[in-house]
Formats: C-alpha cells, sequence, structure tokens
C-alpha cells in the first residue's frame, strides 16, 4: 500500500519495542552518508557513540551529490547509512536495490504514513513546503494557491531555489497531480516572473526578511531558526484544503544493502526514532516529529492545520524525469 504524506489523525500507532543497542563500540565505525548538514545536525551526532555505543563517522554533503556518489560506488562503498535531506532520494536508492530492509521493530516507533511501503527507509523529521513573505505585504494580497505563482503580478518578487532536493522532489509531485504538461507551463510561467534564483532555502528567508524578494518557496523550518525579535518575513500555507502547495517533506535514513554493520546501523535508526531524539528535531530544529505523540515546537503551527495534500511517497521518488523537465527549461 502506497504512504501518504496526508493529514496524520491523533491516533497513537503501538509498535514493538526498537532493537537494543549494541553493548560495546563497534571496531570500525559506522559510516553515515549525511546529506543533512553539519551546522544543524553535527550536534546530534556528536551523541550517538554515547548513547548508543555505536561510534560513527559521518560524512558531509549535499544529498544529490551523496546520492550520485553511492550510485557510483554501490557495493564498493563505504557508507553504512544514508541519512537523506528528502525522501525522493532514498526511494531512488530503494528502486535500485541499494537499500536493505529495516527490521519493523526499529521503524515502527514512527507513523506508517512516514515510512516506505517496502520497510527500505523511514522518515526522521518533517517539513512543509511554505511560502516565506516579507511581512509588509498584506496577507489579503497573499496566493491562496500555488498555481497563483505563475501571476504576472509577481514579476520581479519572488525567490526559489530549483537546484534544491526538496524544490525537485516537490516539482515531481506537481507532476503527478498536476500531469507533465500543466507542471511544464507553470514553471515557464513563474520563470516569467524572472524569480531571484538561490542556490538553497535559507536565503530566501533573509531576503523576504531583507525586502529583497516579496515572496520565497522554502521549507518552514528555516524560518524559525532565523526568526528574531522584529524579523520582517514569516510564513505563509495555502488556505485552499489539499493544495498542490501544501505538501510535507521527510528527512529520513536508509541502509546500504551490503553492509557488514546493518545491526549497528539498526540501533542508530531507532536511536533517531525514539522519543529524546524526536523532541530533539521538534525543539531545535523546529521540524515535525516522525514519532506519534511528540509534540511540535511551540511557534511552528500543528501538522493537522496545514491542509495538506495527499501525495504518494513514490511521487517523490520520481526525480529522473524531473531533472530532465528542469534541464529542459534551462532551471538546472
Amino acid at each position: 500500500m502506497s504512504v501518504l504524506l496526508m493529514l496524520a489523525c491523533s491516533q497513537q500507532v503501538q509498535v514493538e519495542a526498537p532493537a537494543p543497542a549494541p553493548e560495546a563500540t563497534t571496531a570500525e565505525p559506522l559510516v553515515i552518508y549525511s546529506g543533512r548538514g553539519e551546522s544543524l545536525v553535527g550536534p546530534l551526532f556528536e551523541r550517538v557513540e554515547a548513547e548508543t555505543g555505536v561510534a560513527v563517522e559521518v560524512r558531509y554533503g549535499d544529498t544529490p551529490e551523496l546520492v550520485t556518489l553511492l550510485l557510483t560506488e554501490r557495493e564498493q562503498s563505504p557508507a553504512d547509512l544514508i541519512f537523506a535531506q528528502d525522501s525522493g532520494h532514498l526511494g531512488a536508492l530503494a528502486q535500485r536495490g541499494l537499500l536493505r530492509p529495516i527490521p519493523e521493530a526499529v521503524r515502527g516507533q514512527a507513523d506508517p504514513r512516514f515510512q516506505d511501503a517496502d520497510g527500505l527507509w523511514v522518515g526522521t523529521s518533517g517539513r512543509a513546503r511554505v511560502l516565506v513573505y516579507n511581512t509588509e505585504l498584506p496577507t489579503s494580497e497573499l496566493p491562496t494557491r500555488l498555481a497563483d505563482l505563475a501571476d504576472p503580478r509577481w514579476k520581479g518578487k519572488l525567490g526559489w531555489a530549483p537546484a534544491n532536493g526538496s524544490f525537485e522532489s516537490h516539482v515531481s509531485a506537481l507532476r503527478h497531480l498536476w500531469g507533465d504538461d500543466a507542471t511544464r507551463a507553470w514553471l515557464q510561467a513563474v520563470q516569467a516572473n524572472e524569480p531571484q534564483v538561490f542556490p538553497k532555502n535559507s536565503p530566501q528567508v533573509e531576503a523576504a526578511h531583507q525586502g529583497a524578494i516579496r515572496l520565497g518557496w522554502v521549507n518552514h523550518y528555516y524560518l524559525h531558526q532565523k526568526k528574531t525579535d522584529g524579523y520582517k518575513a514569516a510564513n505563509w500555507s495555502f488556505p485552499e484544503a489539499g493544495d498542490a502547495g501544501n505538501v510535507l517533506m521527510l528527512a529520513g535514513v536508509g541502509i546500504r544493502a551490503g553492509t557488514e554493520r546493518a545491526e549497528q546501523a539498526e540501533a542508530v535508526i531507532a536511536w533517531l526514532l525514539s522519543e529524546p531524539v524526536q523532541a530533539w528535531f521538534a525543539q531545535e530544529t523546529f521540524e515535525y516529529p516522525v514519532r506519534p505523540g511528540v509534540s511540535t515546537h511551540p511557534d511552528v503551527p500543528a501538522l493537522e492545520s496545514l491542509k495538506l495534500a495527499e501525495v504518494e511517497q513514490a511521487w517523490l521518488a520520481d526525480l529522473a524525469p524531473t531533472r530532465a523537465m528542469l534541464q529542459d527549461l534551462g532551471l538546472i
């Protein structure tokens, strides 16, 4: 059954206890390819050995680059665990047979909606796709639908990051929600509005604050990381229920097929899904926890308020046609 990125209900999920951590630190460290930045998750990984008994070696990079590297290295890769910024890239690895199943006793700590249908990867936290806007713009003038960004009235006022992994995954979702032709036409119309191109999401938030752009297309948590008293940027979710702009992106992990340290990898995943670490994601990085019963940060809107579109995880993994479209349009 396909996993849906949809509105989460409050019902608690009964799961088996996670697999116990190894009793002693392994002789060779567990190698983690992390597409999540060191500034964000470095402090978390500093705790791994003390709390699990597993020594780790973390190699940081952009998720697309690390996934490409793993596809090249295949069974020769030193990686044991891949920690991806978005589930679409994990899906791409799963489709190519490069991930091994994660035991239910481990991944079962996460809500079933935030796991791969075949158990090959599991989400660790969620980020809502939103618009970030300069607060001098009245909310009555903000778009009510993602499609509205094609309106010529936004010419010269937009920002986006086409090379960003979340952007590519979201466009993959649009291709399935709208169809390829409509998605291409929308991208071309937004291009005609001459959006300012950014290398990633966070600079768009600062640009909105400074007034360099009126709107940016980002993940929600960047604003909360930067926001201070008097900050002139805020997040906007589309008020139309199920709008294609209201998508939840998952960061997640998978275990490389063929690793000799699967037990240690499972212990680290169990730790990432544990209540204390899920609370860390919620309170320190402002993300949505995937473990039922863990509260979001007080400044972050409840997941139930976001009117999410129903998006299958497999759609987010359909990246090759998306990249081909973006390349054809000169966006990447």
